[in-house]
């Protein structure tokens, strides 16, 4: 485990920029920012209302605001690298949080529905601007990643269970693993291209690895803790994703405590990623 960069507030995800560097959202601090593969900080958009999830598509940045409880309605934005402009997409989403890119160019993200009824995991097209409030029930959806094959993606809620949800099927989701076998509150996650799971988890600021064919997981790292002597949960660690380093792949994690790591697995571990599109 190495620390890329550290005290920069409390940072809730992050995408890869294709070029050695991360973009990272700051909660608390409202803002989007880029951390140069030298580990230069650069607060790109600020005065955010807890901005959540971050995906890189190309020229743009997609990112959601609305995140937690003392939050307003949530939107999704798109931040312009080239220009620098930013556009709101979509407004008024009930706790928006994890976010992704299909292989088909729409864009799912979880809502843990703070602001209504539950609306489970929501559907755009940024093409045509098509939008389905529920594509999938799950409630209280919180971290989402692409399955090997892209014909599925995984997903997990405040329920403390991770799900199995095929694309073809949304609303027939199987179950992973979670409580009684890992008691953990789940945030965002990777899994790589042999179906190993990598979560994030606020409990005990844990990731753990899990195998999605049999539910059995163990603890790669613990203890990514904001405030060991005044807990306010979730204060752990937030996503992980899969980037590469030297000339192979690192899992990299960003944590409530501020700060962005990076874990190289053991010689001869297999971390491709499921999705190792650019």
């Amino acid at each position: 485990m190495e620390t890329v960069v550290a005290g920069i507030g409390n940072l809730e995800n992050l995408d890869s920029d294709g070029s050695g560097g991360f973009y990272v959202t700051g909660i608390i601090d409202g803002y989007l920012a880029h951390i140069g593969a030298d580990g230069a900080v650069d607060k790109l958009v600020t005065g955010l209302d807890h901005p959540a999830g971050v995906r890189t598509v190309g020229d743009w940045v997609y990112f959601l605001t609305g995140d937690g409880f003392d939050a307003g309605p949530g939107t999704l934005q798109r931040y312009d690298v080239l220009t620098g402009e930013v556009h709101t997409l979509l407004t008024g989403l009930n706790g928006p949080n994890g976010l992704l890119e299909l292989p088909d160019g729409d864009l799912l993200f979880t809502t843990t529905g703070v602001n209504g009824p539950p609306t489970g995991i929501s559907r755009y097209r940024p093409s045509t601007g098509e939008y389905t409030v529920t594509w999938s029930w799950l409630p209280l959806a919180n971290g989402i990643a692409l399955a090997p094959g892209g014909e599925a993606v995984f997903a997990d809620n405040l329920a403390l269970q991770i799900f199995r949800i095929p694309l073809d099927a949304p609303n027939s989701p199987s179950i992973v693993t979670g409580v009684p076998r890992i008691l953990a509150i789940f945030d965002d996650m990777e899994v790589t291209r042999a179906g190993t799971l990598f979560v994030a988890d606020h409990l005990t600021g844990s990731v753990f690895q899990v195998d999605t064919a049999s539910g059995a997981a163990c603890t790669v790292i613990a203890g990514l803790i904001k405030d060991r002597a005044a807990r306010s949960l979730p204060d752990g660690a937030t996503s992980v994703r899969i980037a590469p380093h030297g000339n192979g792949w690192a899992l990299f994690v960003t944590s409530m405590d501020g700060a962005l790591r990076r874990l190289v697995p053991p010689s001869g571990f297999d971390l491709t990623p499921a999705d190792s599109r650019p």
